[in-house]
C-alpha cells in the first residue's frame, strides 16, 4: 500500500509541475486561474497522501486550509474580472 501511495504522490507532483508551468506560461488570465485551481486541489490531494503515509493528521488540516483558500481566491478573481 505504501508503494501505491508513493506512486500517487509522484503523479500528483507531476500535476503540480504542470500547473506551475501553465500558470507561468499563460497566455490568458483564464489559463492562470485554471492553473491556480489545479494547484489548489492537487496540493490538497498531495497533503492528504502525505498525511496517510506519515500518519500525521496535521497535513489533513493543512489540506482543508489549502482548498478553502484556493476557493476564496478563485471567487475573488472571478468577481474582479466581472468589474
Amino acid at each position: 500500500m505504501e508503494t501505491v501511495m508513493a506512486v500517487t504522490a509522484i503523479v500528483l507532483l507531476g500535476c503540480i509541475v504542470a500547473g506551475v508551468w501553465r500558470a507561468a506560461r499563460g497566455p490568458s488570465t483564464r489559463d492562470r486561474l485554471t492553473a491556480f485551481v489545479l494547484l489548489g486541489t492537487t496540493g490538497a490531494a498531495l497533503l492528504i497522501v502525505i498525511a496517510t503515509l506519515t500518519d500525521t493528521p496535521a497535513f489533513r488540516d493543512a489540506a482543508l486550509a489549502v482548498v478553502g483558500l484556493a476557493a476564496v481566491v478563485a471567487l475573488v478573481w472571478t468577481q474582479r474580472e466581472r468589474e
